[in-house]
């Protein structure tokens, strides 16, 4: 069942449909850590690479040195008398001469397929010169081709990973130098987390800080942007409306981001605010015509009342004359009653009742009901009230003219036979009062308009008897006087509007 609020004038959603995007200065937040991030991320890059290739230059330099001192204490041994290698020799001796860790080795070249080495020593971090195991001499003698052919070679022995380099000495002789790599990767592995920690803490200096800042920057617009609700929260669409607030001059001067947008909101509340007033104007004048135009109107129509009832009983009329009086008799009855309604309508414009008296709904809908009975027989009414008073605050003409409105209307616009049913209850503080019909419902197109002055229900239901528009108007003005509410819902089958309104002491 969907309703229809009875006035929609001036009211603002608070929030947009669909999914909610993020802030302005969540953005600004998370594109300044996003920037930030990536330039971190493209220093650390740049950083690794150009230490890394600083550090394999420094390494590849240290063993083309370390391989040319021990090509040339192999060419030494050659010229000399020959004897076998003291692996635990002074370092003068044929073991590495020069730094810890660093590895020597001497075979043979066989064509292009690497070669074969008899043995390879290694010094450690004391000092003392060792032979290598035989697994790892296995793993030298795998990569002695690629390291002829690409100058050097990574390889993974027990002692850890080395780069290595092969020397022709004489004779198909090669002697194998290697330096470890540990501590090179070691030392990048150090940079990357250090690299990586001073990005984190970069990250979160610049999101706390980027946050104060840019909330302290974009304070003035939340200020706009609250006065900008404040206002669409404001019913704008009748009565005499004051905008008040206003953007502050320094936070509307012209040049900055924010200056630009609150001057732009104070031109446009300014705007607004003279169009209102043109709009009251334009209201208050058209009611002073409404009201002078009916007060106007109603002594002819009382004369020509009076004339064709004057007529009726001094003139001997014929059939057509007799026709013609009647006709006569009805249209201005009909006038009457607009110009009475009208009047009605002038006067609820104050959004106020004349008369604040204490009335029991049970008992006004009780009798609109008797006499809906009496007046349209073809429609079988029933109606539902508690057994205490419902008691509201209120003109109880008035109100009686509520429940006899709502009647009348689902009576005009509703088939032969079609039944009607008034209901009453009181709930939290509030009286209820719902008149419902079993008629073919209104077309959903005339729905948001219903209660508009003047508009016809004639087209979208099925009824015989003319209206002048007013009825409805009538019963949301009376309802809004008397601080209550109208909905409609209406479906076919099934029609149904509830008048709420507050409990009398509520």
């Amino acid at each position: 069942m969907s309703t229809v609020p009875s006035s929609t004038e001036g009211s603002a959603p608070d929030a947009l449909p669909g999914r909610r995007r993020a802030g302005l200065r969540t953005t600004l937040v998370a594109l300044l850590v996003v920037t930030v991030a990536v330039v971190c991320l493209a220093l650390g890059l740049l950083t690794h690479a150009s230490l890394s290739n600083q550090l394999d230059a420094e390494l590849d330099a240290q063993l083309q040195r370390a391989a040319d001192r021990a090509v040339g204490r192999e060419q030494l041994q050659d010229a000399g008398p020959t004897e076998a290698p003291d692996p635990h020799g002074p370092p003068s001796g044929e073991g590495p001469d020069s730094g810890e860790f660093e590895l020597t080795a001497r075979g043979e070249r066989k064509g292009g397929s690497g070669g074969t080495l008899d043995s390879a020593v290694w010094r450690d971090q004391d000092g003392e010169v060792r032979e290598l195991p035989a697994a790892d001499l296995r793993e030298l003698e795998g990569v002695m081709a690629e390291a002829e052919r690409a100058g050097a070679a990574p390889v993974s022995l027990s002692l850890g990973t080395y780069r290595v380099v092969v020397r022709p000495v004489d004779q198909g002789a090669v002697v194998v130098t290697g330096l470890p790599t540990d501590s090179l990767r070691s030392t990048l592995l150090r940079l990357d987390l250090t690299l990586l920690a001073a990005g984190a803490a970069a990250l979160a200096v610049t999101g706390i800080g980027g946050s104060l800042i840019i909330r302290r920057t974009l304070r003035p617009l939340e200020g706009v942007a609250d006065l900008a609700s404040d206002v669409a929260r404001t019913p704008l669409g009748s009565g005499t409306v004051s905008i008040d607030g206003r953007v502050p001059v320094e936070h509307s001067t012209p040049g900055t981001e924010v200056g630009d947008v609150g001057r732009a909101l104070n031109l446009l509340l300014d705007n607004v605010e003279e169009a209102i007033e043109v709009r009251q104007r334009s209201e208050d004048g058209m009611r002073r015509f409404i009201a002078d135009a009916s007060h106007e109107l109603r002594t002819p129509l009382t004369a020509i009342r009076g004339y064709t009832e004057m007529l009726r009983l001094t003139e001997d009329l014929g059939e057509r004359g007799q026709q013609s009086v009647d006709r006569l008799e009805v249209q201005s009855a009909r006038m009457t009653s607009l110009v009475e309604d009208l009047l009605l309508l002038t006067r609820l414009d104050d959004r106020a009742p004349q008369v604040q008296d204490e009335v029991d709904l049970g008992e006004i809908a009780l009798e609109a009901v008797m006499d809906a009975r009496a007046a349209a027989q073809d429609h079988p009414v029933d109606v539902r009230v508690p057994d205490e008073p419902v008691v509201v605050l209120g003109d109880p003409r008035q109100l009686s003219q509520v429940v006899a409105n709502l009647l009348s209307n689902a009576r005009k616009h509703t088939p032969e036979g079609t039944e009607i049913e008034v209901k009453l209850r009181s709930q939290e503080g509030r009286a209820e009062l719902t008149v419902l019909d079993a008629g073919p419902g209104i077309d959903p197109a005339l729905v948001p308009e219903v209660f508009s002055r003047f508009t016809r229900a004639d087209r979208a239901r099925s009824g015989a008897e003319g209206t002048t528009g007013l009825g409805l108007s009538i019963v949301r003005a009376i309802a809004e006087a008397h601080h209550g509410t109208i909905d409609l819902s209406s479906s076919p089958g099934r029609t149904v509007f509830t008048v709420s309104l507050p409990l009398a002491g509520g």
